[in-house]
C-alpha cells in the first residue's frame, strides 16, 4: 500500500493534484488508516500515469472518467474507446484550425504596426482590435 506522498512521486505528481482527482472520481483510495491517512494500491501508479497520458493527448478529466468507466464496463468494446478517440482528434484539428486563423490575423496585425514609432493613440494594431471588436471578431 502506498501513502499519498508515495503515489504522488511515483507519479511525479502533487499530492494537491491526487486529492483533485479523488475530488474527481478519478481516484479512490484503497483504504484508510485509523488515523485517516489515504492508502493506495500499486494500480493507482498505472491509474495516475494512464490519466496523465490521456491528459497530454488532450482528454478532458471528464472524458478520462469516461475511458474509466468504459475499462470497467462489461458492455464495453475497444471501438467504444475508438469513437472517442476520433472525436478527441477532430475537436483537436477544429481548435488548431481556429488558432491557425488567429495566427493569420496576428500576422496581419503585425504587419500593419511595421512602424512601431507612432504613439500609442495611433497604434494601427490597437485600431484594429477596437474595429475587431465592433465588427463581431472579423478583422474590417
Amino acid at each position: 500500500m502506498l501513502t499519498i506522498g508515495k503515489l504522488a512521486r511515483a507519479g511525479a505528481i502533487s499530492t494537491d493534484a491526487l486529492r483533485y482527482y479523488e475530488r474527481e472520481g478519478l481516484l479512490v483510495p484503497a483504504s484508510k488508516t485509523g488515523s485517516g491517512y489515504r492508502l493506495y494500491g500499486e494500480d493507482a501508479v498505472r491509474r495516475v500515469r494512464f490519466i496523465q497520458h490521456a491528459q497530454a493527448c488532450g482528454f478532458t478529466l471528464a472524458e478520462i472518467r469516461e475511458l474509466l468507466h468504459l475499462r470497467q464496463s462489461n458492455s464495453a468494446c475497444c471501438n467504444d474507446v475508438r469513437s472517442r478517440t476520433i472525436e478527441k482528434k477532430l475537436q483537436l484539428a477544429a481548435k488548431i484550425r481556429s488558432m491557425q486563423a488567429m495566427s493569420t490575423v496576428l500576422d496581419q496585425l503585425i504587419n500593419e504596426c511595421a512602424d512601431g514609432t507612432q504613439p500609442v493613440d495611433d497604434c494601427p494594431i490597437l485600431a484594429a482590435l477596437e474595429r475587431i471588436e465592433g465588427d463581431g471578431g472579423r478583422m474590417s
